[in-house]
């Protein structure tokens, strides 16, 4: 969502509700044969009630976004950003009120994906393929392409021309030199804007971290990729008064398949054994779908090709150009929000807005 005052714009990612109720089941941008189907017994799915709140603190001396909120009569109209996702524009002139909350609340549904993926039916990708996904071929801000990385990938990829094989290459090279720095919360941290420099000089960070890191070397493989930023509903969080924060995994394109899903930073949290201590013992079982860690090869095959019910899509991409274009740089990514007030960009923050998204699980009927 994007709102304005009359001097320029105060934007947030409420457009992301639109998104995930108007997208169906499927993760978006993905093909819809990698959905799993209804009345696939095997197959698992979730429901979740959910509310979504942005509270903007207006700064003394700025324009002030007054009486914004979805379930109100407000000037508004859908767009889109430069990946396509829909985002709600709202305008506001002459706001006065202090601070400024916005609450949504919607039910969304979500089947387990499955793609299955066959290697055996993946080909190269041809030089028609590469002018059509040239953008997910290319470097972001933050998602950096350089010798180092060119070199690296080549190393790790070798001759491998099937892009699935070369992907999954890539995968198990993250998942061996990377680690998720929940595991040592006392020693890893994350990058604040999800770096491949960063992943790659540290060898931690978050899942922005993993998948800027993982995409870069895909890319540089010549695997059109693009990250997948939503929300991961964990069993620990379900009704908490919190907000449960983002996550964001990736999906690379190989003809002859299409789309592929994997979430190289979840598994990671099933590779090799890992001691629980009261630092991170919490962190860790808040990381994955069903709060279990720990050495698990079948987890880690899992996550390439496959997604869990758990999830839900808010946006796609990196270097957002919103529309009506906002007046900063490119937007790093719609995880959760984005603002500006009178033309500058206003900072997460007690101090600019917060987000907060919280869940109810529903239960089968």
């Amino acid at each position: 969502m994007s709102f304005t005052t009359n001097r320029r714009c105060v934007a947030g990612l409420l457009g992301a509700l639109l998104l995930v109720g108007m997208v169906s089941l499927t993760l978006a941008g993905e093909s819809s044969s990698t959905k799993a189907t209804p009345g696939d017994s095997a197959a698992r799915q979730a429901t979740f009630e959910v509310r979504h709140e942005l509270k903007v603190v207006v700064p003394e001396g700025a324009q002030r976004v007054t009486d914004l909120q979805i379930d109100a009569p407000y000037p508004n109209r859908v767009e889109r950003d430069s990946e396509g996702s829909k985002v709600l524009y709202l305008e506001a002139t002459n706001p006065k009120d202090k601070e400024l909350k916005i609450v949504e609340t919607f039910v969304v549904t979500r089947n387990e994906v499955r793609t299955n993926v066959d290697p055996s039916k993946a080909k190269p990708l041809t030089e028609a393929d590469r002018a059509k996904f040239a953008s997910y071929l290319a470097a972001n801000k933050h998602v950096e392409i350089d010798d180092e990385i060119r070199k690296l990938a080549h190393e790790i990829v070798g001759d491998e021309t099937n892009p699935v094989l070369a992907a999954r290459k890539l995968y198990d090279w993250v998942l061996h030199n990377v680690d998720y720095w929940v595991k040592d919360p006392k020693n890893k941290k994350a990058s604040p804007v999800g770096s491949t420099t960063y992943c790659l000089t540290f060898r931690t960070g978050n899942c922005t971290d993993f998948e800027s890191l993982w995409t870069s070397l895909a890319r540089a493989a010549g695997i059109p990729t693009r990250i997948v930023y939503g929300s991961f509903f964990k069993p620990d969080l379900n009704g908490a008064d919190g907000d449960q924060s983002y996550h964001c995994w990736a999906t690379f394109y190989a003809p002859g398949v299409g789309w592929i899903p994997h979430d190289v930073a979840v598994a990671d949290m099933y590779v090799g054994e890992m001691v629980a201590t009261p630092d991170n013992e919490s962190l860790m079982r808040r990381t994955t779908a069903d709060g279990m860690f720990g050495a698990d090869p079948a987890k880690v095959d899992y996550y390439f090709g496959n997604m869990d019910e758990r999830r839900m899509v808010w946006s796609i991409g990196r270097d957002l150009v919103l529309s009506p274009k906002q007046d900063g740089d490119p937007v790093n990514a719609m995880a959760k929000a984005y603002v500006e007030i009178d033309g500058k960009v206003h900072p997460e923050g007690a101090s600019g807005w917060m987000r907060k998204l919280t869940y109810r699980e529903r239960k089968a009927s």
